[in-house]
């Protein structure tokens, strides 16, 4: 592993480091989504669509209006890459769900991502191992 600085840097470092790294980050996604025919917003929902979910929770995660959620599912259903559930509790709520082609689709777009699999390259495979449990610790405080 790399030899680490005895610098501590202060949280304002730190969040200016990520917000570097989130702005490469979404440039990159949204160029590789684009390659798939894809907006980044389309790619971004089909992206949080791990599990079915209601239409409500899909504007809440991607921090939009319902009635965007609407018009974006509208095209990936289109597409073939989304579709609509009744959900089973609640047939009133709609939930939606990746097709295989969207599953396909979203992975083909992470995979396509070269700016961040050329930074991740950069470190070493104990240097990722760190780094995926970091952000896997910060996760629960970011998805409250």
């Amino acid at each position: 592993m790399a030899a680490t600085s005895s610098h501590t840097p202060a949280k304002t470092e730190l969040l200016e480091s990520l917000a570097v790294l989130a702005t490469a980050q979404w440039r990159d996604f949204a160029a590789a989504a684009a390659r798939q025919g894809l907006t980044s917003m389309q790619a971004r929902l089909l992206g949080q669509l791990i599990r079915p979910l209601p239409m409500r929770e899909l504007a809440t995660l991607l921090a939009c209006d319902a009635s965007n959620i609407t018009g974006i599912v509208d095209r990936l259903e289109a597409q073939g890459l989304a579709r609509r559930e009744p959900d089973p509790r609640d047939r009133r709520i709609k939930r939606v769900i990746a097709t295989p082609e969207g599953e396909e689709t979203i992975r083909r777009v992470r995979a396509d991502m070269g700016v961040m699999h050329r930074a991740l390259d950069a470190l070493d495979t104990d240097e990722q191992a760190v780094l995926h449990r970091l952000v896997e610790r910060m996760r629960p405080a970011l998805d409250a």
